[in-house]
């Protein structure tokens, strides 16, 4: 059902790339609704961080925390959590997160588009049941979201960012605009883009870390790092840490991949 999201498109060597003496950073794909596989993860990048010399830590969630998968809510309040006990967290957002906060504001389009794009299993995780929602037109959809969805939940998104550096490299969601500096970014383009991005064959001003865009396993390209591999179908969530020149693969089977 799933196999036309997933590509195969083959990797290539990324030039040396590093982040600021004293950091280690571990940014992790689309997690789309799992929340298992987000707790298997989490468990295995502290697991992971406290085997390593001391260093100070920065996890970067790449966006789309919500949709498709079944426990929507769940991740965002888990993920809530995480950041309040956790310094140095930070979160992307994602196009479906742009969505659903648009869905939210009363914006009917939105909510139209929300629901095909994976946004009845999030209602669900909300705690709307199945009858109602299939009896639901847009409006009583929308009033039901306002009833289930806490504002805390709300006010934590919607203070997702867009673009963070860390020496060489750039976390987005989806992708930069070959040809423009990052400074000159469009929203639409970091939360968005495709193509453009993904068959730009040049080198770019840093080395983009993104999600949004599903493989069958991180991909790793002279211009960019992919890590979205598809967790909501796949069952694999995957993170990327950084350290020096140094980076590595985590997923949810709990390994990690030897140092790079």
């Amino acid at each position: 059902m799933f196999s036309k999201l997933f590509s195969s498109r083959k990797p290539a060597a990324v030039p040396t790339a590093s982040v600021p003496e004293g950091l280690r950073i571990y940014a992790i794909g689309d997690i789309h609704g799992r929340l298992d596989l987000l707790d298997e993860l989490l468990t295995a990048i502290a697991a992971d961080d406290s085997a390593r010399a001391p260093a100070k830590t920065h996890v970067i969630f790449l966006g789309d925390l919500i949709d498709r998968g079944p426990s929507s809510a769940q991740v965002v309040e888990r993920l809530r959590q995480f950041d309040q006990q956790n310094p140095g967290t930070h979160f992307l957002l994602g196009n479906h997160e742009e969505v659903f906060l648009k869905a939210l504001s009363g914006d009917r389009k939105a909510l139209s588009f929300f629901v095909r794009i994976g946004g009845r299993e999030t209602v669900l995780s909300y705690g709307v049941s199945e009858e109602a929602y299939l009896q639901s037109d847009f409006e009583e959809l929308f009033e039901l979201l306002i009833a289930h969805v806490p504002p805390a939940h709300i006010a934590f998104l919607e203070r997702f960012e867009d673009l963070i550096t860390f020496g060489d490299y750039a976390f987005v969601h989806a992708g930069v605009r070959p040809g423009e500096p990052l400074a000159n970014q469009r929203t639409s383009d970091l939360r968005w883009i495709r193509d453009e991005f993904l068959n730009h064959t040049g080198t770019l001003e840093k080395i983009v870390v993104h999600g949004h865009s599903i493989a069958a396993d991180v991909e790793v390209a002279p211009h960019r790092i992919g890590l979205d591999t598809g967790a909501f179908a796949s069952g694999k969530l995957s993170a990327m840490a950084f350290e020096g020149d140094r980076r590595w693969i985590l997923q949810t089977n709990g390994m990690a991949v030897p140092d790079c």
